[in-house]
């Protein structure tokens, strides 16, 4: 139980790593430990205090792939981006692997690992590294059990199907849900999610909460980069066909970069 113990626990090999090559001063180019806390990156100049302190940020960080531990990015959070499921959907798709991560109104703090980039769209996607977690009341991680594939799910504008995004479970039926109707979720399992074998995450099966935050997690691609330095309305030409049918005139037009195929 011990030896099983020891070699499931990510911080456990990485302390006993740090005991015996700094203790028996034994050289070792492979023990970095700067992935135990990874640099974490806010848009300057605005204040933030996180759902998150130090010792869940290296809990959470200990169980990504390795290639994503050095870095986190902060793509949303309810405290300076509002609480609407839109800029929630603005703010995350297309941006690579990230974690989700609130905090209910009874204190419980819990989330998932999205190891792909979120896309709106009405089917289920992702793949089995996708984890869910819990850190308050207490620590935990979930991981896929193979019954299904319902890793990520996240549609918006839809008469017929569920619009929110989700993880594990089903349809009305999620491991973790937070609803289009912002600040409402779900995370129902009895006993527990058929995809990730999660309890209840929430201290309520229906519960409200307020804050939210999604942390992208590594290097971003090159293409995330362009689509950064793009303007909305050339991503959204709903939003341009919206301005023009008003009448209103494109303040952006002649200031924003010229993309390379113009």
């Amino acid at each position: 139980m011990i030896e099983d113990w020891v070699f499931r626990v990510p911080h456990v090999a990485i302390f006993l790593s740090v005991v015996i090559h700094k203790g028996f001063l034994v050289l070792c180019s492979s023990l970095d430990l700067t992935t135990l806390v990874p640099e974490r990156q806010v848009d300057q100049g605005r204040g933030f205090e996180s759902i998150l302190d130090i010792l869940s940020v290296m809990y959470i960080n200990a169980h990504l792939p390795r290639e994503q531990r050095h870095c986190w990015r902060l793509l949303f959070s309810s405290e300076l981006h509002g609480h609407s499921f839109s800029q929630l959907c603005g703010h995350i798709t297309h941006r690579g692997p990230c974690v989700v991560v609130l905090e209910d109104h009874d204190k419980h703090v819990f989330g998932g690992f999205a190891s792909c980039s979120w896309e709106v769209k009405p089917q289920f996607q992702g793949d089995d590294r996708c984890f869910l977690f819990s850190i308050c009341p207490s620590m935990a991680v979930y991981t896929h059990t193979g019954y299904n594939d319902h890793y990520m799910y996240l549609n918006h504008g839809q008469q017929t199907i569920p619009n929110g995004l989700g993880m594990g479970g089903q349809h009305n039926y999620f491991g973790l849900w937070v609803d289009v109707d912002f600040g409402k979720g779900h995370s129902r399992a009895k006993p527990t999610s058929t995809t990730y074998n999660s309890p209840q995450l929430s201290a309520q099966e229906n519960f409200q909460f307020d804050k939210m935050e999604v942390w992208a997690v590594g290097d971003p691609s090159e293409e995330q980069l362009a689509k950064g330095n793009k303007s909305i309305l050339d991503a959204d030409p709903e939003a341009q066909a919206l301005l023009e049918i008003s009448g209103r005139s494109r303040h952006s037009e002649g200031l924003r970069e010229i993309p390379d195929d113009e």
